[in-house]
């Protein structure tokens, strides 16, 4: 290769490289916008807010946010008539609707510091919680509760309590998980009908808020 040539090769390998960057930092700014739309509910930092029943989503995996939004977008997640708050997230899904908005708001929430979310309900057996977690639980979300995208399970260590056992009755009850295109919500209808009350919910609960997030 003559020297002409490999200056010529490298200054094209040099404004690509620039240009990835560039196309990076504009995703991750308009990630940013887009989160504004997301922070009244789910707070400035992804933490959530127990008063407007949201849940933790800061540095969730991007696979399971993309999974959800998309649930949301297409009546699969929220379409209930009893599921107040799924018919607050499925508009604001459908907000996402240009080329890259779903990607760029997924790549800023799931890059941002994940949150532990204290525990406020009282009650639960954390022993009895431990025994029907290993058994209902563990094959999807682990020991550690780190869950993985195999099964489409989310970690849920750091979750806040009343979530947990929000979205165990909303499974149990076929509010979440009964469409038929929802593989991995029908998986867990299937182990939330194993638990048979709220008891048993809250002592599941219970032990996961053990686990290390």
């Amino acid at each position: 290769m003559s020297r002409k040539a490999f200056v010529g090769l490298m200054a094209v390998a040099l404004a690509s490289a620039l240009f990835a960057g560039c196309g990076a930092q504009s995703r991750e700014a308009h990630g940013a916008q887009l989160f504004k739309t997301c922070a009244p509910c789910h707070g400035p930092h992804g933490q959530g807010d127990l008063t407007l029943r949201t849940p933790a989503i800061a540095g969730l995996p991007d696979w399971y946010l993309t999974a959800e939004l998309t649930k949301f977008q297409h009546d699969i997640r929220g379409a209930h008539p009893d599921d107040m708050e799924g018919h607050r997230m499925r508009p604001m899904a459908r907000t996402l609707y240009q080329k890259g908005d779903l990607e760029a708001v997924v790549g800023y929430v799931s890059k941002l510091k994940p949150v532990w979310v204290p525990p406020v309900m009282a009650g639960g057996d954390v022993a009895a919680g431990q025994k029907r977690y290993m058994t209902v639980c563990i094959a999807c979300h682990g020991a550690d509760g780190h869950g993985g995208q195999a099964l489409g399970a989310p970690p849920i260590g750091g979750q806040a309590d009343w979530y947990l056992e929000a979205q165990l009755k909303k499974f149990k009850t076929g509010m979440r998980g009964a469409h038929p295109d929802d593989k991995s919500g029908a998986m867990m209808r299937a182990m939330s009908s194993t638990l048979p009350d709220t008891f048993a919910m809250r002592d599941v609960v219970a032990y996961v808020k053990t686990l290390a997030h």
